[in-house]
């Protein structure tokens, strides 16, 4: 689950299925009691039908976490400079593990190192920025930790091809929605 409809979906769904909730968050569902086995059956066929997929194994979990906590930390600014800490050390705290098992792991089960889905992220919010045209190059690098306007800029035409500046002109890349973010184009 990468957004807050997300959330709804699957509140409502599982609401629909008699299963009492204590708590919805991106990537993660907690409920009153343990379900089993054919409510869980329920649960795994009705999150497929919207999308959606049960991460029982702790490893994908893991990685849906981080992803999760990556999303949360760039698309969801809310008008303040992110955390001062550095990726390596914000993931390594909010998962507590080491950022080499982390990042290890990640790039094992993705085939994509976490950096690069961090860029991914990056490069969305900065398209949606532009796309709306709410701020400068040098906010946009100041609120995703850039170095400067043109280590952003740098960093967008490397990973799509084309500056911000003909991007905001032409509008010619789209979007991705959050849960695509990342992927691999075929």
């Amino acid at each position: 689950m990468v957004c807050d409809r997300c959330k709804k979906v699957v509140r409502d769904e599982m609401e629909k299925l008699s299963i009492v909730l204590n708590r919805v968050e991106l990537g993660e569902v907690e409920t009153e009691k343990e379900l089993d086995a054919d409510k869980l059956s329920a649960v795994k066929q009705m999150l497929e039908s919207n999308g959606f997929a049960l991460l029982d194994d702790k490893k994908d979990a893991l990685v849906e976490h981080i992803r999760t906590l990556i999303i949360e930390e760039v698309q969801y600014l809310k008008g303040h400079k992110p955390t001062q800490m550095n990726f390596s050390d914000y993931l390594s705290q909010k998962t507590g593990y080491e950022y080499s098992y982390i990042s290890n792991m990640f790039s094992t089960e993705t085939g994509q190192p976490i950096e690069q889905y961090i860029i991914a992220q990056k490069v969305e919010k900065i398209k949606e920025w532009l796309s709306y045209n709410e701020l400068s190059l040098s906010e946009m690098a100041w609120r995703l930790s850039y170095s400067s306007a043109a280590h952003l800029s740098n960093q967008f035409k490397k990973v799509t091809g084309i500056t911000p500046g003909e991007f905001k002109k032409s509008n010619s890349l789209a979007r991705k929605t959050l849960d695509k973010v990342g992927e691999k184009i075929a």
